[in-house]
């Protein structure tokens, strides 16, 4: 861990002009500099750098920040990466907290192993080219599939010969130990006896983000069934196959570009999509996405297009693990390629031009197409109806984003033939679930609960509410804010703190921030009391988003304005407990009164736009309104209780 002395340091030493200038070609333009955009194509300079701010900025993208922000995004690092590449860029000693014995043990021992599997990726290399037996038997194999010798050479591909231990006795008279060749799963041992795991296998080397060989996979060439087709390195020190993706390292690149990422299953498919011109692909190489892969692919794009071979039974299986794409923010499209293609032989036999123009025309969102999938499935059934519409609610409700949940709902609904109401109500309730298991379930007994929005009420913003209730959050969220009477029938009972209070009543309500900031604060708090049920405070003072730690800085060290309507109390104290026990819960209704009064103008606004003829509209606008004056009522009396 660098310690704080030392990052403030760096941040200070490193000149924005020249850490962009070292990747973009920067013209002076008044007091700022101007440079075509290194994060997506332009022919007009759009890329502002500043160094009176020390902030860069394209107002094509939209990506900007400081020095450390630029390098993360250009390099694809994090946060700690990025200060170790501007403090060596400026000569500047990383202070770290002190290497034990056993760490510096661990790290030569991860070094031998990556040692291990480069001269491995060497050897097959070689054999593929000079054996014999690499040329006839194993480049046969890749020539079968069309492998151009640049693209065989790119990925680095390879042959291990159909020998009991050829690899591993060469690899120890090259001066490997048998241990490090073990632990790398390239040779197996029983018995005291060796022998080579990939023996009479095509080699794919599999690298991690930064380019370097952590395992392989191996293709049979045999057509015995007793032996896997397929068969991956084992877990290791330097591979955990749940957080790699085959092809990130020569995808990363393209897919930023692009800002696209193709996901298929396996390794021929992305390299014939990258011989015929698509690099932004990777594989998830035959296993259930995981979410350290999900978020290996957001580091680089927000958008994935899965590309499915039309396997209906392999996509049914495959459907639950895109839940947790969804889960993680990312916008999900499928295409289907045609029957009895897959993206290997849909890649060899059609140009980059026709395989990227096929996508566009047959992709659509995730939702409409399991939808569409499973209704096709359950027709007329209204058991398997009912089981699909509760399958297609737990998949929109883990969407983090509400105006995305809306903009599914209502697709839904027409697809689905049933009201948005209904969706919305039994999406409220999986979000509520999935909310109790994180948070525990807030006590009924402590009478802290204010009226819940009807679930039509979405995308609705109010600023200056979201900064009190994110002000409470940091600065008073460890708080107990209710806690059960001292019985023994009680015991059992959690207290409920200012920050579980807060984020169970805004989730309840499906609210959002309209300012990103304060969005953020918000997920990262959720985040941070998964782990522990007390907050950390100091993780958002020092949070790697400056603009986090500079509203966390304001916050805690200036006392909030009070809204208008507390003026009568002003003379309590800020700490008081019983100023939060009345402050904390009256935020949250003033937040939503008026969110609930600019849904009802919204909703008044839209029954001019209707002629008379559209009955059933202007009846359902008219049901939405004599809801919404209801709650008004219900939520200006509270927060009248609440004030006295």
């Amino acid at each position: 861990m660098i310690d704080q002395h030392t990052v403030d340091r760096i941040i200070a030493a490193a000149d924005i002009t020249e850490v962009v200038g070292d990747f973009v070609t920067l013209k002076k333009r008044g007091v700022n500099f101007l440079g075509l955009c290194p994060f997506h194509n332009e022919k007009t300079p759009s890329f502002t750098v500043s160094p009176s701010k020390g902030i860069f900025k394209c107002f094509g993208c939209g990506k900007g920040g400081n020095s450390v922000n630029f390098i993360m995004e250009h390099e694809h690092m994090s946060y700690v990466e990025a200060l170790k590449f501007l403090a060596h860029r400026y000569h500047i000693e990383v202070v770290e907290k002190e290497v034990t014995p056993e760490d510096l043990l661990q790290r030569n021992e991860r070094e031998s192993l990556m040692v291990a599997t480069a001269y491995a990726q060497r050897y097959f290399s070689d054999t593929l080219h000079k054996h014999s037996d690499g040329k006839t038997i194993g480049m046969a194999y890749f020539r079968e599939r069309n492998f151009r010798d640049d693209i065989i050479e790119k990925f680095q591909l390879g042959y291990c010969l159909d020998q009991r231990d050829a690899f591993t006795r060469t690899a120890i008279r090259e001066g490997y130990k048998l241990d490090y060749l073990v632990k790398t799963g390239l040779t197996v041992l029983h018995n005291e006896d060796s022998f080579d795991r990939f023996q009479g296998r095509v080699m794919f080397p599999i690298h991690s983000v930064s380019g370097r060989v952590i395992a392989f996979g191996g293709r049979i060439l045999k057509t015995d069934k007793k032996f896997a087709k397929y068969l991956n390195s084992p877990e290791s020190e330097i591979y955990h196959k749940s957080n790699v993706l085959y092809g990130i390292f020569y995808a990363k690149k393209s897919i930023t570009q692009e800002n696209k990422c193709f996901l298929v299953e396996g390794y021929t498919d992305v390299i014939s999509l990258h011989q015929a011109g698509i690099e932004n692909v990777v594989a998830s190489s035959g296993t259930s996405l995981t979410i350290d892969q999900i978020k290996l692919i957001k580091r680089f794009t927000p958008n994935v297009t899965i590309l499915y071979d039309g396997d209906a039974a392999g996509i049914k299986a495959s459907l639950r693990g895109i839940d947790l794409v969804l889960e993680e923010g990312l916008n999900v499209k499928v295409a289907l390629l045609p029957e009895g293609e897959d993206p290997d032989s849909y890649a060899r036999t059609h140009s980059a031009s026709e395989v990227l123009d096929f996508i566009a025309k047959n992709e659509t969102d995730f939702i409409a197409f399991k939808t569409r999938l499973l209704l096709d499935e359950a027709k007329s059934d209204p058991i398997k109806r009912a089981g699909l519409i509760s399958d297609i609610v737990r998949s929109i409700a883990v969407i983090p984003d509400s105006i995305t949940r809306s903009v599914y709902i209502k697709e839904c609904s027409n697809l689905l033939d049933i009201q948005e109401n209904v969706l919305y109500s039994e999406v409220g309730l999986n979000r509520k679930k999935k909310m109790e298991q994180v948070l525990g379930k807030i006590p009924a007994e402590s009478e802290i609960k204010t009226t819940p929005l009807p679930g039509f009420v979405s995308n609705i913003f109010c600023e200056e509410q979201e900064k009190e209730i994110v002000y409470f959050l940091l600065r008073h969220g460890n708080v107990v804010f209710w806690k059960p009477e001292p019985t023994d029938e009680n015991q059992d009972i959690p207290s409920v703190s200012i920050g579980q209070y807060i984020i169970n009543e805004i989730l309840n309500d499906d609210l959002d921030f309209k300012n990103l900031v304060y969005q953020k604060i918000f997920n990262d708090y959720l985040t941070q009391l998964e782990i522990n049920p007390i907050v950390d405070i100091q993780y958002f003072v020092n949070h790697p988003d400056s603009q986090i730690g500079q509203v966390t800085a304001d916050f805690l060290s200036n006392p909030h304005s009070l809204s208008k309507i507390w003026v009568n109390h002003e003379t309590l104290s800020e700490d008081d407990e019983d100023f939060l026990h009345r402050a904390i819960p009256k935020s949250i209704l003033v937040f939503k009164l008026k969110v609930l009064k600019i849904a009802d103008k919204n909703l008044q606004s839209e029954l001019p736009k209707l002629n008379p003829q559209q009955v059933e509209e202007i009846n359902n606008i008219l049901i939405k309104l004599r809801e919404l004056k209801i709650i008004i009522n219900q939520i200006s009396k509270e927060l009248y209780r609440n004030l006295l």
